[in-house]
C-alpha cells in the first residue's frame, strides 16, 4: 500500500520544487505532474515526486486526519 501525503509547494525552481508538509521541507520533483503547479499550491507527493495537485481544503482535511492518526499511535505506544 502506498501513501501520498498532501504538501504545499514553498519554492520552484523548474521542474524541482520545496514542498513543506507539517513543518519539514522536502525537495521533490515535478516531472510527474500532469499539470502546472505553482508556490502556494498543496500536491500529492509519493516516493519524492509530486503525482497530482489538489485543492487546499482536501490537503488540510488529510493533514488533519494524519495527525489525529500519529497522535492515536503514539498514545497505543505509552500503554
Amino acid at each position: 500500500m502506498c501513501l501520498a501525503i498532501p504538501s504545499r509547494i514553498v519554492s520552484k525552481n523548474g521542474l524541482l520544487a520545496t514542498v513543506d508538509v507539517m513543518g519539514a521541507r522536502k525537495e521533490i520533483s515535478l516531472m510527474l505532474l500532469p499539470e502546472e503547479a505553482d508556490i502556494g499550491d498543496y500536491v500529492l507527493v509519493h516516493a519524492g515526486f509530486a503525482i497530482q495537485k489538489v485543492d487546499e481544503e482536501a490537503a488540510r482535511d488529510s493533514l488533519e486526519l494524519l495527525r489525529e492518526v500519529a497522535e492515536k499511535l503514539e498514545e497505543e505506544e505509552e500503554y
